[in-house]
């Protein structure tokens, strides 16, 4: 738990100085403390959260009862509206689902050819979006079995055999295509009427791999001709891509640099004009986990250096490094549905200080870069008739008890709800904890932690979230930190804490305690769920104030994650 108290006084961080004297490694060893400095009078720019965005392959688990559950929560953290992303939205099937499927149905064809629309499935999940307060980036795909080039076999059966299948195949008609994708639109516009304007349109998915059968010219003419279908419907419609996989030096980035240079200058497919409409460029960058040892290495590192190069690529290009960058699939690896002991992290406060570190890590290479970052899609939902805590990647494990269904909030859920209750102005923040950026894209986090802050005030409020983040999962001594507000009015200020570790807001603990049952009775849901909610360590303290500044002693273990509120 967070010990708080008033009139720290400084200390040298003698213990990072005598571990770099002796050589000796980080594990299990107590950093020196760490002096972290907020001035509440030094704003540095607005706050634009970019946590806000989520994205999952299953496209049908959004209307179940626990997936509209989840959206409330999400659209519940904060006034900053909350985007789903869905794969799978025009893919054929009769809306039955899997790891890493869905399907709607909405387009087949008559003896003749002529094309069939029917938008019942595609309906439940544009309505269980917008009753529930999330925005939908819609994404335009996969390709139905009656337009596949290359339709057999069409449904895979993941996790055996290759899941790249007929859906993942360019159109035999660009016209039909044109014509479902316009007709789509318009549906959605005449349902949703003015809602659609804070819609995101994006084409496809990852076409530099094989979630694109053709080439890279035919990608681009798929953006195109999708792009000018939207556009017929919706003139003001926001369309973006290409939603390339993690930015790399060879073949992603190739794809990348062709992609901007065809939106920029190249021949449209679907106008017979130069370039394309683009509104926003996306790309994926993820990381890299290992088993090493016995236990979990993270790579950060791995998933910076790819955003970091994804921002270079779109700030070489003068047309587009003023166009806002959202970060399609942001992880700490590349697939959600997998399952295996190098990813039972996601159970526990590692996958929610690890997206702490890597957001934050963002913001600051986008500022570096010279780039505007709108967004970072956390690539998590929750995933249906799933055991509980199966080590998924998801926001929140759910079950059924007696018939009824259950939803229990892992704790990555509750790192965003921390970022969720942060607003306002960016204030200037330093940390003697902090690694410098390019020693954590070289080498990532692998010797001494990364113990670092951000924070934001709105009024007469300060809002510091904190984090202690180490690639290995191994048992370690917390680090001490010296926490110093400046810039405050007034003797006193009233503080509170929440904290996300192995102890606090953590269900899959509580879990653990109770033998791992793989399917909860009613009681132990409702326990879960009590357990699973962002908690304060303890009552609202008072603390004293000197010149606008107070000092407060703070304990912060190893991979956990703390929001400090200050109000005065």
């Amino acid at each position: 738990m967070l010990s708080v108290s008033g009139n720290f006084s400084g200390m040298k961080i003698w213990g990072v100085l005598l571990l770099l004297m002796s050589g000796v490694g980080m594990r299990g060893v107590a950093q020196g403390p760490v002096r972290i400095d907020v001035d509440a009078g030094r704003p540095i720019g607005e706050y634009r959260p970019v946590w806000n965005y989520f994205g999952a392959d299953e496209p049908n688990y959004s209307y179940a009862a626990n997936g509209q559950t989840l959206m409330r929560e999400l659209a519940g953290m904060s006034p900053a509206p909350v985007y789903l992303r869905l794969h799978n939205l025009l893919t054929s099937g009769d809306g039955s689902s899997s790891l890493k499927w869905g399907s709607t149905g909405v387009y087949r064809e008559d003896a003749q050819g002529r094309p069939l629309y029917d938008w019942t499935i595609t309906d439940r999940i544009f309505d269980a979006m917008q009753k529930n307060g999330v925005r939908p980036i819609v994404e335009v795909g996969f390709m139905p079995e009656a337009l596949s080039t290359h339709a057999e076999p069409y449904r895979h059966s993941f996790p055996n055999g290759s899941v790249f299948t007929g859906w993942s195949y360019p159109p035999k008609d660009y016209a039909k295509w044109a014509g479902l994708v316009q007709a789509w639109t318009g549906h959605l516009h005449a349902r949703y009427g003015s809602a659609v304007d804070g819609w995101l349109w994006e084409v496809w998915n990852e076409p530099d791999i094989d979630y694109w059968h053709g080439s890279p010219e035919e990608y681009d003419k798929l953006y195109d001709v999708t792009a000018a279908a939207i556009r017929k419907e919706l003139s003001g419609a926001k369309i973006g891509g290409p939603e390339a996989t993690g930015v790399s030096a060879g073949r992603s980035e190739a794809f990348l640099r062709q992609f901007l240079e065809h939106c920029a200058r190249g021949k449209n497919a679907a106008t017979g004009g130069v370039g394309a409409p683009l509104d926003f460029i996306s790309f994926h960058p993820k990381g890299s986990p290992k088993m090493v040892d016995g236990h979990v290495r993270m790579d950060v590192g791995h998933q910076l250096r790819a955003t970091d190069l994804g921002m270079k690529v779109v700030a070489s290009f003068p047309e587009w490094k003023d166009t806002p960058i959202i970060l399609g699939e942001s992880d700490p690896e590349g697939c959600a549905a997998c399952k295996g002991v190098q990813n039972g992290y996601r159970n526990g406060p590692l996958y929610g200080v690890s997206v702490a570190e890597a957001t934050a890590r963002a913001v600051e290479l986008a500022r570096r870069d010279g780039v505007k970052l709108q967004g970072a899609v956390t690539w998590a939902f929750e995933f249906e008739e799933q055991p509980v805590f199966a080590g998924y990647r998801e926001l929140a494990t759910s079950g059924t008890a007696e018939g009824k269904p259950y939803l229990v909030d892992k704790a990555v859920l509750n790192v965003f709800r921390m970022m969720g209750k942060m607003g306002g102005e960016r204030l200037a923040v330093q940390s003697s904890g902090a690694l410098p950026l390019d020693a954590l894209l070289q080498g990532s986090v692998r010797v001494a932690a990364d113990v670092n802050a951000v924070a934001t005030r709105s009024g007469n409020k300060v809002d510091v979230l904190l984090w202690n983040y180490h690639d290995d999962d191994v048992a370690a001594a917390p680090a001490e930190v010296a926490l110093q507000v400046a810039g405050m009015s007034g003797k006193k200020v009233r503080v509170r804490e929440y904290l996300v570790d192995a102890s606090h807001s953590n269900a899959y603990a509580v879990w653990q305690k109770m033998g791992s049952p793989e399917r909860p009775t009613e009681a132990q849901f409702a326990e879960l769920q009590r357990a699973a909610v962002l908690r304060e360590t303890g009552p609202e303290k008072v603390v004293g104030m000197t010149g606008g500044v107070t000092e407060l002693n703070l304990q912060l273990a190893r991979q956990a994650v703390a929001l400090i509120v200050l109000s005065w």
